[in-house]
């Protein structure tokens, strides 16, 4: 039987604007086991992006719980949080969040360092990593000399430099042309199945939702498992 890996129960976040209460999630259940690709989708301001902050300890909810790797996120402190996003957690970005001055390996690092890697075993595991993802000629090239899908890659690359359990990407092919985008989660799918990782996608894009597991729709805040076609 396959582990669950995120479980979100009853989950609310609601934000006061004035007298006015506003739910950006009201009452949400959510799993995700391991090894699953797992698809988020819903129009703009349904509350996505809450939910993958809340998964990723980026946000406290207002009410209920959210249990990632066997560890009640409601119930760890801003420093606990940290350190369970460092080891835990890898975020993917539709803009890939890069450092310009870095090089890709260097970017690739840059958890690794927070992590107190020491620098000869950082520079190996960024290298392996970045010939992981098809990029071992481009290490020293910074993000400005690579294409849109080269630069996911290193995003991809340093989501995994600390080996987590599960990766939050938030559109991660919103930036990029359909080819692109296509191999972007041929990879994705590779990389499920050689590390058993659970990936869970925020994303509009239906090359994106045709490689899910499952998928989950959001709307005003609530949400509701996708019967698969």
């Amino acid at each position: 039987m396959s582990e669950t890996i995120v479980q979100t129960n009853k989950l609310v976040k609601k934000y006061r604007r004035g007298k006015i209460e506003i739910y950006a999630l009201n009452g949400v259940d959510f799993e995700a086991l391991r090894g699953e690709i797992v698809g988020v989708v819903g129009p703009s301001g349904s509350g996505k992006t809450t939910l993958l902050n809340m998964i990723g300890g980026l946000d406290k909810p207002t009410g209920g719980t959210v249990v990632v790797d066997g560890r009640d996120l409601t119930k760890l402190d801003a420093g606990e949080l940290a350190d369970f996003r460092l080891k835990k957690i890898g975020f993917i970005f539709q803009f890939y969040n890069l450092l310009p001055i870095y090089t890709a390996l260097e970017n690739v690092e840059v958890p690794l360092s927070f992590a107190k890697v020491p620098k000869e075993e950082r520079e190996e595991r960024a290298f392996e990593l970045l010939r992981l993802v098809g990029l071992e000629t481009r290490v020293d090239h910074k993000p400005d000399e690579l294409s849109g899908g080269e630069q996911q890659r290193v995003a991809i690359a340093r989501a995994l430099a600390n080996r987590p359990s599960i990766i939050l990407a938030d559109e991660p092919t919103g930036d990029l042309d359909s080819e692109s985008a296509i191999s972007l989660m041929k990879l994705i799918r590779k990389l499920k199945e050689q590390h058993n990782q659970t990936f869970i996608n925020v994303t509009h894009d239906p090359l994106v939702v045709q490689e899910c597991t499952k998928v989950y729709t959001i709307r005003d805040g609530r949400i509701q498992l996708n019967e698969k076609t």
